[in-house]
């Protein structure tokens, strides 16, 4: 069974994208923490030492687009 987390987060969200690079990365905290990976190979998670997300990244991400995928 997969275990689904809910963040209750107060504060600013960070964002960043790079668009040479395709890149998009957000962050809900700046607590220490370290990139997890996922079931999908563009997709890593940040999490704390206590396993709370903290934050996610995804590479490629306009392959995840509705235009990208013929959906529009």
């Amino acid at each position: 069974m997969k275990e689904t987390r809910f963040l209750k987060y107060k504060g600013q969200v960070k964002i960043w994208y790079d668009q040479e690079a395709d890149f998009l990365e957000v962050i809900f905290s700046e607590k220490p923490g370290f990139m997890r990976e996922t079931d999908d190979d563009s997709i890593m998670e940040r999490i704390d030492e206590a396993g709370n997300i903290i934050g996610f990244s995804v590479m490629n991400v306009s392959h995840f687009s509705p235009k990208h995928q013929g959906l529009r």
